[in-house]
Parts: C-alpha cells; structure tokens; sequence
C-alpha cells in the first residue's frame, strides 16, 4: 500500500510539473475550472497536459489554448466566468449539449480574441450579454436553438468583421435594435451575410434604417415572429439576398414595388401576414425557385401574367390570396415547375392543361375555386386537385381530380441499402447502408431554404449523400456511410431529414470522431448541394456509445491526492527526483529528434508508418519563425482546413510558402505524409517544389516554392485582376498536362493526383502552370497496374463518374478531371454551378455543323470570340474525349500533351518555346491584392476552411 502511494504521489507531481511547464498556468487553472463545473467530459481531461497530452477537444498554439471544440459531448453544467482568462481563445464551439445550462458570463467579453462562437443546440437561458459586442474580431456568432430570452444586444452592431450571426429558434423579443447616433445596431453590420433571427417572439416594425445598399447579406430570415407594420422599400437595395423569409408574422400594408430589384433571390416567402394592396410585378426574378404568398389580403387581381417569366420557378403557393381568372395553359409550360397550390380563391374558367408542361410538374391544387370546366391535350402523371370546384358539383362527378388523392403515410425516402442484406443487429445497433451493424450519430437536419418541393424526388437526397460522403473523405473524418431517412414538411415550413452517420472500422466512435462531424454542422464548413438546398442547421442527438475508455471517477482522484497529501515532506523528495527524470528524458528525446525528425511520429494519429522522405529539407520551428517574422499577419497568405500558410523569407532571399497545420483540423497527418512522400520525389517544371518540411514542438509544417500568381481559378473568375486571353489559356493547359503526365508516365512509382481541378493549377511569374496539393493523391505499385480499389476522394464536379461507381482508381480518373478543366478554361464557369453541371451543358448545347459548335453562349466572352480563336474547336473535341463515360474510351495524358501540342501549332504558337513576359506586363484590375494561390480558395474543398476564412452560402 505504502509503495502505491508513493507511486501516485510522483505521478501527480510530476503531472503538475508539466503543466507549469508546457500550458500556460493561467489557461490550465481554467481548464481544470470548466473541469470541475461539467459532468461527463472525455476521459482524456483532468490528467496529464492539457496541450502536450492531448485534452479532447482543446487546441493549442505553442504554450496557449486557441480552441475549445467539445460538440455533442453530453456535457452537463454551466459556463464558468473563468473562461474569460483564456486570453488567446479563438474558438469556442459547445454545440448540440442539452445539458450546458444557465446564462452566459458576462465576462465572455474578455475574450477579445475570439472569432467564432458557437453555442448551437445547447440550454443556455437568460439574456444575451451585451458584452458580446466587444468581440471585435468575431467572425461567426451562433447562438440559435437555446432558450435566450430579452432583447438583441444593440451592440452586435460593433461586430464590424461578423459574417454569420444566427439567434434563430429562442425566445428573443423586443424590436430590432438600429444605431441612433450614440447606440448601434444592426443597420451596422454592412459586411455580415447572414440574418437568421427566426422562432423568436421579435415585435414592432421592421426599421427601413435596417437595409441599406453598402450590404452583402445574402440569408435575411425573420420567419414567425411577431413583426408588424410594412415591409420597407429599402430591402430592395439589397440586390446579394438569395433567401428571403417574413412568413408568419403579422405584417401589413403593400409590398415595396422594388422586390423585382433582388434578382440573385431563390427562396421568397412572404406567407401567413396580413400584406393588402396589389402583387407587385416580379418580372426579372430569374433566379427565383420558391414563392410562398400564401394566405394575405391582396387586393382581387387576375392571375399575374409575370408568373410565366419566371423561368427558375418550382414552387408556387398563393392560397387565399383572392386570386381571379382564368390560370394560362402557358404556365405549367414552366420547365423547372413542380408544385402549384393556389387553393380557396376566385380562379374560374376552364382549366387548361396544353401540350409542353412541365415534366417536372407534380401537384396543381385548385381546391375550393370557381372552375367550371377541364381540358387536358392527353394523360398526364401528376395529381390534378379540383375538389370544391363547380366542376365537381355535377352529379356523380368521379374524375379523379373531383377526389383529394391518397395520403402517404410511409416515408418519402430512405437510404437502401448497398447491394446487400440488411442485418439484424441487437444491442441498440442499426444495420447501415452496407449492412454493418453499428451505432450510428444521428440528427436532423434542418433546411431553412431549399429549392424544389416534390419530396419524393430522390435525386436531391442521393445528392446529399453524395456531398457528405465526399466532405467526410475528403477532411479524413472516420465515416464508412450515410444514411437519409422521413424527409418532411414542419409547421414552420422548414424541411426537415433525418440523419444517421456510421462509423468506419470499430461499431461506435470515440469522441474525436463524433467531435468531428458535429464540428462540420455547426460550424458551417460542409455546405449541401446548392443546387436543391440553402440555409441549413442541425440539431444533433445525445451520443452515448463513445468507444473511449470510460473516465476515473473525480471524487476518486481527489481522495486518493488527498490521503497522499500529509506526506508533504516525501512528496517533495519525490517531485525532485521527477523533475530530475523528466529533464533527463527530455534531454534524450532532443538528442534522439536531432538524429531523427520523425523520432514522435505517432503512426494511430499520423496515419501509418514515418514518412519515406527523398531529398527534402528538415528545418527547425525556430528557423521557420525567424522565416515568417514569427508567423506574423502580415505573412499570412492563405488559410485552408490543413491550417494556415504563411510566407517566408529563406537568408538567401528566397521566397518560399509555409503551409503550417493547425492543432485539430480536420486534415493532418494523412496528407502531411502523402504530400512530404510524394513532392520529395518528383521534380518537374509543371509541379509544384517541395523544399523541406518541419516536424518538432507539435508542429507540422510543408515548405514550398512561392508561386506568385494565385491559382488557375483566380484568372479565370477575375479575382486576381491577371487577363488571360486565347493564347495564354492554351499555354496553361499545355503546362498543366505535361505536369499530369509526368506523374503518371515518368514518377518512379507512378502517381495518380486525384484531385484535379482549377484552384490546385498554380502560375508563377510567367504564368507557367505548376499541378499543386498532394494530399488526395496515390502512388501506383507494381501489384497495382491497371487500378487501385480505393474510397472515393475528390472534388464534386470534377469528379470521374466511372471511379465514384467501381470505387477503381485508375489515370483515366486523372483525364477526366483535366477534361473538365479544358471545359472550365473555356467557359470560366465552376463545374457545377446554380444545379448546371459544364459537362452535361457542352454535351447537349454542340452542334458540331454551326460555327463554334453552336457553344457561343457557353464559352467566356474575355477569350476573343469576334474571329473564331485558332483551334478551339479541336480543343473542344480533346475536352469532350477526356470526359468520355468510359475511362477505355478515354485518351492517356501523354496523347493530350501532344493534341494541345498540335492545337497550339495550328494557332501559329510554339508549344516549347518560354513565355516573353512575366504577369507584370499583364492586365491587373486588383493592384496590391492578396493574389497568392494559398489563399481560402485553394483549400475551399480538399479541406475544410475555418469559419472565418470560407463563406458558406
């Protein structure tokens, strides 16, 4: 017994000489704070360093706590005031703990380094401090689906960098708060994209000071709250909205006449007020999907002629909105419609339902009008619904539209399984997609905006599953498959899914995983298909199935310190002779790194075995801080979900890029090992260099030449101001597939990049194209010729759809890719862009017998189309080879280097010959811009930015 508790003796003090010795004493004291005030926290806290040995959830900057991430955790608690004491925390994120309860500290003001807050799904209750609007530098502030109650904090309009603010689903009341001149408010925040002040009890009128024409707001959602008075004019001057919701308020008056200035809106809900006056014309709305109308007092009017221009539209719901007439044949003609409800008006005539509806079209609810007749040019698949029409008053009338259809009580979608037998699973278990019993994360997601409204459709929800299979692979989250289920209307009109997310090897996660994917929902970096979704939140479920070893009882702890306490006089000798072991060990771990880099490379946290390096440099961190003048902001070029990138100086003069990880991100040891065993063996004029690599103190970092004119991406979209004409576009593809075909015809093994696409294609001074980010990539080896079986990993759009089936990776995957990018250089549009994927678009607009193959209003104006551009049009036939469904029918990459070869020869260009001039002599409409290609749009989806560096829309 006497030698157990000398044992623990030295262990607790040498456990609190570490602390003193690598965290900062003020940052560990209120950890051990928060510690003591929540139950269930992971198992790795409360022993050991808080930083050096790895607290779930806790990220580190040298000696300091940048981040507390603990999303779905099943804490129980409060906030501690002590909190404020963690002076350099930059990321707050408690998300989906029911548990964590009571008010915010007012001292969270203290925290005045602060970027993101983020408290979703949690059972804060209270006012929100006012304190909150000293958080200058807050970039997300998410306080939605608590219970807050008063007012908005007038000073949130300080918050002069806040993007996201969302306080939607509390009990928030009063007015909304604008400046005065001595107090601010909202009106303040002209570069903030989002609103989302839905489900509260907000009352009184909507301030016209509220919009003005300086803001970049794209979601303003107010939906069921207790608003009245007019809609101002002034939202109007708001031309970047895309989703606008007022419904279920108690607003009057008429609608502004400007609303047809916001031609970017997709969602229009204006449902369940009290609006008079006449329907303003909405001619221009191009881009609108949905309209909610319904249930106003418009003044009578005949169906709006102006609804049949509006070519996006899929949903249309103008319930008792006294609506006369006669509903023109022309409009279900609309291509993208879907759903018409204009039930309990004054519609009469004959319905008329031509030739050319909608192939989409799935529901036309007429109930309760005055339709005398129907007409139909031939059978038709979708339900007709006159129920309460004179039509249906004769006797007998037993057309099917005289009927309301059946309700379908079974769910709408669920996710099959994957070519096999579901299992029955026991213990709680749920047999998954492939048919794996496991216990899943689960939640529901929760769409604040989505553009289609047939929700039998699958296509959407196959989508999603796609996206976040894709977003999960690509940021390395342990997730072996997804699964939708019950898609649902709410009262609120929100579409709900339910989620369930399975683990990947083991029947459960441990709490980094489940950290993970909580991590991408509430902090906004997985983003849905933006083709059939908008604003979304989740509301994650108590996850009780950890995998990690349960924790030790702290009232045990705290007996056991306290039975060794009296023996203070061994203790001593004890921490003595600790401190001495310690300094020892540490003294030999320096003297093993120094021979060896890799001498702490973790394999389970690293991802295999220590990196297989050839002719890379190892710097120190001290030499790279001493590069980046201590990695200051003015370095600072580019964020991605890897971590940051930093310029430096080399003593030689040398420029160079320092992609620097950050403690948690969701890449990390994967991709650092890939990109360090790759680059360290390629050298090609075409590929990125890779100088060195830096692996000490917790960090890893990738060292790079500096390739100084951004990514392919930003020339094409005009963000970098550098024009790039036929000419210079042909150079640049030539560039870049010499440097595919390098990797894989002349890489020794070779080398399938797997992640193709224009902001991983670098320029440098001479805008020579340099293939850039390893990450994704994969060495092919003799026993893999032919292909690799191997998880689906790339960007959506760029995507090979032969490889996403089989799940076989082979170079043709490569030449797919490069096919959509030829695609994209042509016409500077993404592949997938408002639900249009480039590929499918070219396929279907080319007429190979017309000038251009009829591809004129496709193709980017800024090439020079007055003359025909010499060889576009074998260009285009290449491109469309590469994209071949097959990847037999597919051309090698060394087959396209000499077909853009033979294409430049025809435009009178020598396909070997240097470029004259550096990108100085070229057009630049951004002097002084941050153009480097390591910027937020390098990283947007190979990793997950953070908050403050990605918008999502």
């Amino acid at each position: 017994m006497g030698s157990a508790i000398w044992f623990l003796s030295l262990h607790v003090f040498i456990q609190i000489y570490t602390i003193v010795a690598t965290t900062d004493a003020g940052d560990s004291t209120a950890l051990r704070s928060l510690w003591n005030e929540w139950k269930n926290v992971p198992p790795s806290w409360g022993s050991g360093d808080p930083c050096d040995d790895g607290w779930v959830g806790i990220g580190c900057t040298g000696l300091r706590v940048t981040s507390i991430t603990l999303p779905s955790m099943n804490l129980v608690g409060g906030l501690s005031g002590d909190i404020s004491t963690l002076s350099e925390l930059q990321q707050l994120d408690l998300s989906y703990n029911k548990g964590l309860t009571g008010s915010l500290p007012s001292s969270i003001g203290n925290l005045k380094k602060l970027t993101n807050l983020i408290l979703v799904g949690c059972g804060f209750i209270g006012p929100i401090p006012d304190t909150i609007g000293s958080l200058l530098l807050l970039r997300f502030l998410s306080l939605n689906s608590n219970g807050f109650t008063g007012h908005i904090p007038p000073s949130i309009g300080n918050l002069s960098n806040l993007y996201w603010l969302d306080l939607a689903d509390n009990q928030l009341e009063g007015p909304i708060p604008v400046s005065n001149g001595s107090t601010p408010g909202l009106d303040m925040l002209i570069n903030t994209g989002h609103f989302h002040f839905g489900k509260n009890k907000l009352y009184g009128q909507i301030p016209s000071q509220l919009f003005s024409s300086e803001m970049t707001l794209i979601h303003v959602l107010f939906e069921s709250n207790q608003l009245s008075g007019t809609l101002p004019s002034t939202l109007g001057l708001v031309k970047t909205l895309e989703v606008v919701r007022f419904d279920n308020n108690s607003l009057n008056g008429r609608l502004p006449l400007n609303l047809n200035n916001l031609t970017s809106v997709q969602d229009l809900f204006l449902s369940n007020n009290v609006l008079t006056g006449p329907l303003p014309d909405l001619t221009g709305l191009n881009s609108l999907n949905t309209l909610y109308l319904s249930n106003n007092s418009f003044d009578s009017s005949d169906f709006p002629s102006w609804l049949a221009a509006l070519p996006s539209l899929t949903t249309l719901m103008m319930e008792h909105t006294q609506l006369q007439g006669q509903v023109p044949a022309t409009f279900f003609t609309l291509s993208n419609l879907q759903t018409v409800v204009l039930k309990h008006n004054q519609l009469n005539g004959t319905l008329n339902i031509g030739p050319g509806v909608s192939n989409q079209l799935q529901m036309i609810d007429l109930q309760t009008n005055l339709i005398s007749g129907f007409n139909s040019a031939g059978t038709y698949t979708f339900d007709i619904i006159l129920v309460g029409n004179p039509v249906c008053d004769e006797t007998g009338a037993t057309n099917t539209y005289c009927t309301l259809p059946p309700s379908n009580s079974l769910p709408l979608y669920s996710t099959p399984p994957k070519n096999c037998q579901p299992n029955s699973c026991s213990s709680g278990q749920i047999s998954s997609p492939t048919c794996r019993c496991a216990y899943p994360y689960t939640g529901t997601l929760q769409f604040r905006g989505f553009f289609f409204s047939d929700l039998r459709n699958r296509t959407p929800y196959e989508t999603l599953e796609q996206s976040l299979m894709q977003f999960f692979q690509s940021h390395q989250v342990p997730v072996d498959t997804v699964s939708l289920s019950n898609p649902r209307m709410d009262s609120f009109e929100y579409l709900l899914v339910n989620l369930s997310v399975f683990p990947f090897g083991p029947n459960s996660f441990n709490r980094t995983g489940i950290s993970m994917i909580a991590f991408a929902f509430s902090n906004q970096s997985f983003k849905p298909p933006p083709e059939f979704f908008g604003p979304y939140v989740f509301h994650g479920d108590t996850y009780e199935q950890f995998s990690d070893e349960p924790a030790s009882s702290k009232k045990s702890s705290i007996a056991i310190i306290g039975a060794v306490a009296g023996a203070s006089v061994l203790f001593l000798l004890l921490l003595l002779a600790g401190i001495y072991g310690y300094r020892q060990r540490k003294r030999a771990e320096r003297a093993t790194k120094g021979n060896n880099p890799f001498a702490h490379w973790d394999s389970k946290k690293s991802s295999g075995n220590i990196p297989q390096l050839k002719g890379a440099r190892c710097f120190s961190f001290e030499e790279l801080k001493k590069y980046t003048n201590n990695f200051s902001e003015a370095n600072d070029i580019g964020s991605g979900g890897y971590g940051k990138v930093y310029r430096g100086t080399l003593p030689t003069g040398e420029l160079v890029a320092i992609k620097r990880a950050q403690q948690g991100s969701m890449q990390g040891g994967l991709e650092f090992k890939t990109e360090i065993e790759l680059l360290s063996r390629v050298h090609h004029k075409n590929v990125v260099s890779l100088l060195g690599f830096c692996f000490e103190q917790g960090e890893q970092m990738l060292i790079y030449e500096y390739v100084p004119n951004g990514s392919l991406s930003d020339s094409l979209s005009g963000k970098s101001g550098i024009r790039v004409d036929w000419t210079r576009r042909l150079k640049i593809a030539l560039g870049a597939a010499r440097g595919l075909a390098y990797l894989h015809e002349l890489a020794n093994p070779p080398i399938i990049h797997r992640d193709i696409k224009s902001t991983n294609i670098l320029l440098d001074e001479r805008l020579n194209a340099k293939v850039s980010d390893f990450g994704l990539s994969k060495p092919m080896g003799d026993s893999e010729k032919g292909h690799v079986t191997t998880q689906v990993k790339g960007t959506m759009g760029y995507l090979d759809p032969e490889y996403y089936m089989t799940q076989q990776l082979t170079e043709k995957s490569d030449v797919y890719s490069f096919g959509v990018l030829m695609l994209e250089i042509i016409t500077a549009r993404r592949p997938i862009e408002r639900g249009k994927y480039i590929v499918r678009e070219v396929r279907m607009s080319m007429v190979k017998t017309k000038s251009l193959y009829n591809l004129q209003e496709i193709l980017d104006p800024t090439i020079g189309l007055s003359t025909t551009p010499k060889g576009l049009e074998k260009f285009v036939d290449l491109a469309m080879s590469c994209v071949a469904e097959s990847g037999a029918d597919r051309p090698t990459m060394g087959e396209v280097v000499k077909e853009i070869e033979s294409i430049m020869q025809l435009a009178g260009m020598n396909p070997n010959a240097e470029s004259a001039s550096t990108s100085a002599t070229y057009e630049d409409a951004t002097k002084g811009a941050s153009l480097h290609p390591y910027s937020d749009e390098s990283f947007a989806y190979s990793g997950a930015l953070p908050a403050s560096k990605i918008e999502p829309h």
